[in-house]
């Protein structure tokens, strides 16, 4: 098996779309980050401390604010994959 060579951009279409499939790596990773620290903070706040309000509350707040925030970065990587396929 021959090792493939990273192929570099030689129009500035390829290197955009470069840099997009970058940015669309990273989104990937920032989601499952996100849905990390989602998952951790819930958990700490409707099990671990199921016996305080004031942490239960703040579990509510966190997931709401989580769903907000998954909503916005689904919307921008959508919009990114829009621009990636009608512009070039």
């Amino acid at each position: 098996m021959t090792p493939t060579t990273p192929v570099t951009p030689t129009t500035f279409a390829e290197l955009v779309v470069f840099f997009v499939d970058i940015i669309n790596s990273l989104i990937v990773v920032i989601f499952a980050l996100a849905f990390i620290v989602m998952m951790w903070k819930i958990i700490d706040a409707w099990i671990i401390h199921a016996d305080n309000d004031t942490k239960r509350e703040e579990g509510k707040m966190i997931a709401l604010t989580s769903v907000i925030v998954m909503v916005i970065m689904a919307s921008i990587w959508g919009i990114l994959s829009f621009l990636k396929a009608s512009i070039f």
